[in-house]
């Protein structure tokens, strides 16, 4: 317990300096189209069209942490909204950062009539290319999970845009 704990306090003591050292950008914002492939269960899905921003501050050089709000709406007024925050490692290859992501948080899902909102969580990844500068071309998948209306929805999200990295 003590060599776990006199390592934790290294690891914050030197962090400042790794971070300094870090490739990648401190933080980043993404904005892009996000396409939504809703299970409902027993053959019932839905096909949805929407929107992903998400936000991501560096806590070390290959881990940061993200917030990330989604958008996707429907048919017959169906549209559903997550909030999800959580850890997301990654790492710079030229070009290309690839990243791996655990997201937890709220699910909401309204049509005409009724509405739910419930625990959600994302696992996924994706890759970033490095267009110019700052700016970035992001295509991600996630598997998303929701329990919506007493039942369980495994739904695949797919998001594509651009990624500014400061």
């Amino acid at each position: 317990m003590r060599k776990l704990c006199r390592l934790t306090l290294i690891l914050i003591a030197a962090s400042p300096v790794l971070h300094a050292q870090a490739i990648l950008p401190r933080a980043n914002v993404f904005l892009g189209y996000s396409y939504n492939h809703m299970d409902f269960g027993q053959g019932a899905t839905s096909n949805l069209n929407g929107y992903e921003f998400s936000g991501e501050g560096q806590v070390l050089p290959f881990l940061g942490l993200v917030a990330d709000y989604s958008g996707h709406y429907g048919s017959n007024s169906l549209h559903e909204q997550n909030f999800l925050f959580g850890p997301r490692v990654s790492a710079k290859v030229g070009r290309f950062t690839p990243f791996g992501q655990i997201l937890f948080g709220v699910g909401h899902l309204g049509s005409i009539g009724a509405s739910d909102t419930s625990f959600a969580q994302a696992v996924g990844g994706g890759l970033d290319y490095e267009i110019a500068g700052p700016v970035a071309w992001r295509n991600q998948i996630d598997y998303l999970r929701t329990s919506l209306f007493n039942g369980t929805q495994n739904n695949v999200r797919l998001s594509t845009g651009l990624a500014f990295r400061f």
